[in-house]
């Protein structure tokens, strides 16, 4: 970090910036793993440790479950839908704190509130992922899921999840760092997000008026699209790529616009 931030020249090229870029965040990145796991233990393995019990645990449940329509395996769905929303959970929910232990490394003249909240992101979701990634290679060989039959419309519902619950912690990272009561609904309205979200049942299952009235919630379609790229049988029928876009491209430029006035509230001592 002290060679970053020791450079006496602003990047001068697109390309000199984005390599700053890289290793502040990799920087942030190494900080934030030794920080919350360390080396005790199984140190940085707990990066998909956590998820990986909560997913198995979740994915036991419903081991007992006979088969949903078109075929698709209830332990499979609650694989590939729990382990994603634990992504969502996890970028929410550490953003109301983000500010608060990571606040010296503002001092650093690279460092900005956005490489903060990204990096942070990115951990959660690199976590997340190699967690559903270890259950889904060790459900395929027992019986109960097969490999994603579209891996790139899986991966667009990935990064969905990924756009659109980054666009939420960087609005509760400006509307939380200076008011405690907010912060202490961020957890409830993650638990709130659990049955809204479509992590567990598909689209279909809802009956009228209620389908279309959780449709006004792109959540839901995210995850129809993510089942889509891993079971063959699912479809696109409730999915709206212009709504999901618009609301994503709406929650990232709130995001970005609630950081940019945090940034002038922080008091460094």
């Amino acid at each position: 970090m002290k060679s970053i931030a020791a450079q006496s020249s602003r990047p001068r090229t697109f390309a000199q910036a984005f390599a700053v870029q890289v290793r502040v965040t990799g920087a942030i990145l190494m900080r934030e793993l030794h920080t919350r796991y360390g080396r005790e233990n199984i140190g940085y393995l707990w990066l998909f440790g956590e998820p990986l019990l909560l997913g198995s645990v979740i994915a036991l449940m419903h081991s007992g479950q006979t088969g949903h329509d078109g075929e698709i395996n209830p332990i499979a769905l609650a694989v590939c839908g729990y382990t994603i929303f634990i992504m969502f959970r996890g970028i929410v929910n550490r953003a109301e704190g983000a500010l608060h232990g990571n606040a010296p490394l503002l001092y650093h003249r690279m460092v900005t509130v956005f490489d903060i909240s990204f990096a942070r992101a990115i951990l959660e979701a690199a976590g997340t992922f190699m967690a559903f990634s270890v259950l889904l290679s060790l459900i395929i060989p027992m019986g109960y899921a097969s490999l994603p039959v579209r891996p790139l419309s899986l991966m667009l519902g990935v990064s969905y999840v990924f756009l659109f619950s980054f666009g939420i912690a960087n609005i509760i990272i400006g509307l939380t760092y200076e008011n405690r009561t907010l912060e202490r609904l961020v957890h409830l309205f993650t638990y709130f997000m659990i049955p809204l979200s479509g992590a567990f049942y598909q689209v279909n299952w809802v009956p009228q008026p209620y389908r279309d009235y959780l449709l006004y919630n792109p959540f839901p379609q995210i995850f129809e699209l993510v089942r889509y790229g891993q079971f063959e049988s699912a479809t696109l029928e409730y999915v709206n790529f212009t709504y999901i876009n618009a609301w994503i491209l709406s929650l990232n430029f709130i995001g970005l616009l609630s950081l940019r006035a945090v940034k002038g509230r922080i008091h460094l001592s």
